[in-house]
């Protein structure tokens, strides 16, 4: 069945300008209309600010009135290990489709609307998943799951709804030099640090490495997987060079 059209919620004619995560959460309210758990998802690309959205979110969900219970989890945990990656020979491909674990992603979906459900952790600073940042959540009222391995939509994986966080691939590179700059800086002191390898270089040969993981990795995986996520997202929300919110799609229900 074809899903319903995206329509806006920011421009001036609209009767409801969507510029806040308030105004995101209570997109989200209305659609959750008491469900609990209500499952949603946050996808983009990498760099794109999913867990700073989902963090935000779950703070705007917890001032409902009903003061919901609200969790945020990862798809980073649900990668395959290095070692089975290596396995694989799809190290290199590490975010793209066939290096995550789906199969027990849906599980714990499917799981956590029953009961209890654990929840494996990602390490950036090991660049590996960590057995010790695994948690056991109970069913939350609210459950935001963020990350990659998303694409699929709602349905496919057993979400109620699918928020895409969407922005201009320039800034997308920035924002990820950006951020492995910073990993790069934290190393200097954590040893233990994947990114300690990288303390050889100066910080501008950092920036350019960074570049060339952007355009040779992420960016292709953007372009082949990731955006299959914008097509059948409930929410399509649209950020500037500042990172602040510029529009917000909405799919009818």
């Amino acid at each position: 069945m074809p899903r319903a059209p995206l329509r806006r919620q920011s421009n001036s004619r609209s009767p409801w300008p969507v510029t806040s995560l308030a105004d995101i959460a209570a997109l989200v309210r209305a659609r959750r209309a008491g469900r609990s758990p209500y499952i949603l998802g946050v996808t983009g690309a990498v760099a794109a600010g999913k867990s700073t959205l989902a963090a935000g979110l779950a703070e705007a969900i917890a001032a409902w009135p009903e003061a919901p219970t609200g969790e945020v989890a990862a798809t980073d945990g649900f990668l395959f290990d290095n070692r089975a990656l290596e396995a694989r020979g799809i190290l290199n491909r590490k975010g793209y489709p066939e290096s995550y674990d789906t199969a027990a992603l849906r599980a714990a979906l499917a799981a956590i609307r029953r009961g209890p459900a654990d929840f494996p952790g990602y390490s950036h600073a090991l660049y590996d998943i960590d057995p010790a940042l695994t948690r056991r959540l109970d069913p939350p009222a609210v459950l935001i799951v963020e990350g990659l391995g998303l694409h699929e939509g709602a349905a496919a994986l057993g979400l109620d709804a699918l928020i895409y966080l969407d922005a201009d691939e320039a800034d997308l590179e920035r924002w990820y030099a950006e951020r492995f700059v910073e990993l790069w800086r934290a190393a200097e002191y954590d040893p233990a640090s994947f990114y300690a390898r990288f303390r050889h270089m100066s910080e501008a040969e950092t920036r350019d490495f960074a570049g060339v993981v952007w355009r040779q990795i992420n960016l292709p995986n953007l372009r082949e997987n990731i955006v299959r996520g914008r097509d059948v997202a409930d929410l399509v929300v649209r950020k500037g060079a500042d990172h602040g919110i510029v529009d917000v799609a909405e799919r009818g229900r």
